[in-house]
């Protein structure tokens, strides 16, 4: 046991004083909120200017398709497909005579594609210009159907769930959400560190420093003092995200103005009603971040992060012991690690369709049963236990999980151990599943 521990130690402390676990750690939350604000800004600026020539045969949409920051309409003379480009109009949308309600194609014609977005912007402005026509036809005013569309929509879904004789709040979006996010970062844990393992025993039993270290402790302990220690590498970088969002969000809480935060009090003393005589009202800043904080404490946090770091670990350490398995055979050549990574890499590539689906629906019977077998109940079970402990999965379906989970983290490492005694020490020759097979179920 000492001797593992050693190992554990070695791997941990080798990987977590690195200069690029600091820099991964630390710059990884800021670099994901960079892109995303990134892909925003340049979804919204990075869009092409288009001055399109309209020609219009139903005699209603001039003055209907409306100008906007970056396509501009124009109901020209004299300009056709023919010469549009020289007129200077880089689209030209041809809007042929309407016949009834009879399927018909509105075609707009481009020196180059454009994009869907502005597709789409088009697409919309001739929608509402046929329903305006429609509307003023049939002598319905257009203002007063946009009235009751704003004024009907008072009411709004409330979901509660049943939990033995009370009664809760529950909110389909935030389940999803963290049943979905915390699905892939399972997912991408065990590509990531599963793979880091593979290739840490490969370099090892390349530079022949396996052979060293097997005088002096046994596979076994070699095998299982990385993966332990490599996952504690994990463990501890989710660990430190998790208290770096916490403390961007505390310092984001101190950016919103007093009197924000006074109206978001208000709404929690009042259960987010402020009455309408009372000396605070609430404005729209602080009912976004009232309803949001309300939101969030829906989510039974204690049993969700509990149970995030018992399948985090026991996916991980289920999983990085395939990896070790296979890295023990592989010589020089990388393909052959490629070819042996495939019978590993599909189930949890299955795993995360299932759990795509799952976050849908968490009651199907697919999701219940993949949510108990081991090499899919990781991702599947985190997906439903986002729906409620024990509402949508009940205590026996979680015990279930967790223990087949257990039970087939010892088979793996126990048959995973018996392949890497064996390929650890095997130089030059390709090994298939086939023989890994026969060294994992040969009598010691």
């Amino acid at each position: 046991m000492n001797k593992i521990l050693i190992i554990i130690q070695r791997e941990y402390l080798s990987r977590v004083k690195n200069k690029r676990f600091v820099l991964t750690t630390l710059l990884m939350p800021i670099l994901m909120v960079l892109f995303f604000v990134g892909a925003t800004y340049f979804a919204i600026q990075g869009k092409d200017d288009h001055k399109i020539a309209v020609i219009d045969q139903n005699g209603f949409f001039k003055g209907n398709l409306k100008n906007t920051k970056y396509i501009n309409f124009e109901f020209a003379e004299g300009v056709d497909t023919t010469n549009y480009l020289d007129k200077g109009y880089t689209d030209i949308l041809i809007i042929p005579k309407f016949e009834g309600t009879e399927k018909t194609n509105y075609i707009i014609r481009s020196k180059k594609r454009i994009g869907l977005t502005t597709e789409d912007a088009i697409s919309d402005q001739i929608d509402a210009a046929i329903e305006d026509n429609m509307l003023q036809t049939a002598g319905i005013n257009r203002a007063q159907l946009d009235s009751i569309r704003v004024k009907s929509q008072f009411a709004e879904l409330k979901s509660l769930e049943e939990k033995g004789d009370t009664v809760q709040e529950s909110n389909a979006a935030l389940s999803y959400g963290i049943g979905f996010g915390s699905g892939m970062l399972i997912y991408i844990t065990m590509f990531i560190y599963g793979a880091m393992v593979m290739r840490g025993v490969m370099e090892e039993k390349t530079n022949r420093i396996a052979e060293v270290m097997i005088s002096s402790v046994k596979p076994f302990q070699l095998m299982m003092g990385k993966i332990i220690g490599i996952g504690a590498v994990g463990l501890t970088q989710f660990l430190m995200w998790i208290v770096l969002i916490i403390g961007l969000t505390a310092a984001a809480q101190l950016l919103i103005p007093h009197d924000v935060l006074e109206q978001v009090n208000t709404l929690q003393q009042y259960n987010g009603q402020v009455p309408a005589g009372g000396m605070v009202q609430a404005g729209e800043a602080a009912q976004r971040i009232y309803k949001f904080q309300h939101t969030m404490s829906t989510a039974n946090w204690p049993v969700i992060i509990g149970c995030f770091i018992f399948y985090f670990l026991g996916g991980y350490l289920f999983y990085a012991s395939l990896f070790a398995a296979v890295g023990s055979v592989v010589n020089e050549d990388p393909q052959d690690a490629q070819s042996l990574m495939l019978p590993i890499t599909m189930p949890i590539i299955f795993s995360f369709i299932i759990m795509s689906n799952a976050v849908q629906d968490p009651s199907t019977s697919i999701a219940t049963w993949a949510s108990i077998v081991p090499f899919s109940s990781p991702m599947v079970m985190m997906a439903r236990i986002a729906y409620g402990v024990p509402g949508t999965v009940p205590y026996w379906q979680l015990a279930a999980s967790m223990i087949s989970l257990i039970g087939g983290f010892l088979l793996t490492t126990w048959l995973s151990g018996k392949i890497y005694r064996t390929g650890i020490l095997m130089y030059g020759k390709k090994v298939s599943w086939k023989e890994m097979g026969k060294w994992a179920f040969r009598k010691s």
